[in-house]
């Protein structure tokens, strides 16, 4: 049989799901199917998003193409949640009166440690005795369950005041919700831009805060609905931009500045941070090693008159801290006094902004 398309939904017919008894092709699970040379590659639209047998279908069906037409054919198959997870329907909006700054930590793209910055920084400033949150907005990519070592923790579902509240969970000093909670970690699911923005809401407005100084929002990269839906729901503080030094990043993180500081958004930029500043390797701690180019966001600091709050190094113990689940910023190591160091600066920031500018509004977008 040759590797054409009938050929594989042929094999793909073959497949059943164990809940249903029936096959995937039959049930429409099977999507966008395409091929080119020796790949085959479809869509795997599952009828919720927790289904526990995703993995299993897709090792399933990737092993009946092989055993069909031959075990280098490269089998492509991704997951598509078309339904939200299961959190509790926001039927009403809790209040969060009592969160005192609202902080998003953005970056303009992607990999220039965003999460790692904004989980080490809300444990430096839970360090000085502030009551903080984080919220995991980073829909499409949760990280901060493993980088606080919750991975499997599932949190609380509570009634109060006639609201089902979600009780966020706590590690070094921070309260955590992110949407990792509510969905298998080992599964890639996509979700479509409602449901995404939705899942924001839910995760800011069913959230039960309490009373904190400081709520920090790891946004996923990028400009995305996401921060739309941010800026609409809630007043936000301030945003810190996260960048690495060399040109490619500090571009996009130029959009970023420039999308909080439009005149139709209106969010003050706290400052920039300086991710993988510089290298310096273990066994020489005086040494620099400036791999990504040297100051690079100093130099956009200075020219777009915004502060520079901190630079951060490339040191192996950050990338062990995040994989470990142990934020270094827990500790007392050169690297943990440049997170606390950043902590300084950034409370002192926000204390400027809230004497000397006004308060940030809630956007609201007018339809024409």
């Amino acid at each position: 049989m040759d590797l054409a398309i009938d050929s594989v939904k042929e094999v793909l017919s073959a497949v059943l799901h164990p809940e249903t008894g029936k096959d995937i092709v039959s049930m429409g699970m099977v999507q966008g199917l395409s091929i080119e040379g020796d790949k085959v590659s479809f869509t795997l639209k599952l009828t919720k998003s927790n289904d526990p047998f995703a993995s299993s279908l897709k090792k399933t069906a990737t092993k009946a193409i092989r055993q069909k037409f031959g075990e280098n054919v490269e089998v492509d198959v991704l997951l598509v949640a078309n339904v939200a997870p299961k959190v509790p329907p926001l039927k009403q909006k809790a209040s969060i009166s009592k969160v005192k700054n609202i902080i998003a930590i953005a970056s303009g793209k992607g990999g220039v440690g965003k999460s790692t910055i904004a989980a080490n920084l809300a444990v430096a400033v839970a360090k000085t005795g502030a009551k903080v949150g984080l919220i995991d907005a980073d829909i499409y990519g949760p990280s901060i369950p493993k980088m606080f070592n919750m991975e499997h923790t599932q949190p609380e579902i509570v009634k109060e005041e006639g609201l089902e509240l979600i009780v966020p969970v706590e590690n070094y000093g921070v309260k955590l919700l992110s949407i990792g909670f509510f969905v298998d970690p080992n599964n890639a699911l996509v979700w479509r831009g409602p449901m995404a923005t939705s899942a924001l809401k839910q995760l800011i407005h069913q959230g039960a805060w309490g009373e904190l100084d400081y709520l920090f929002i790891d946004m996923p990269p990028g400009t995305s609905d996401i921060h739309l839906t941010l800026v609409q729901e809630v007043p936000v503080t301030g945003a810190v931009i996260i960048s690495t030094p060399q040109d490619v990043a500090l571009a996009d993180a130029v959009k970023g500045i420039s999308m909080f500081t439009s005149p139709s958004i209106n969010v003050p930029v706290l400052g920039l941070v300086e991710n993988m500043a510089w290298f310096t390797p273990e066994e020489l701690p005086n040494n620099k090693y400036y791999i990504f180019g040297k100051e690079g966001c100093k130099k956009l600091a200075e020219r777009m008159k915004i502060p520079l709050l901190g630079q951060i190094p490339i040191v192996q113990s950050i990338r062990e801290g995040g994989d470990y689940g142990e934020p270094v910023a827990i500790n007392a190591s050169i690297t943990g006094k440049a997170f606390d160091e950043l902590a300084k600066n950034l409370i002192e920031r926000v204390e400027w902004r809230n004497r000397e500018l006004p308060p940030t509004q809630i956007v609201n977008v007018q339809h024409k």
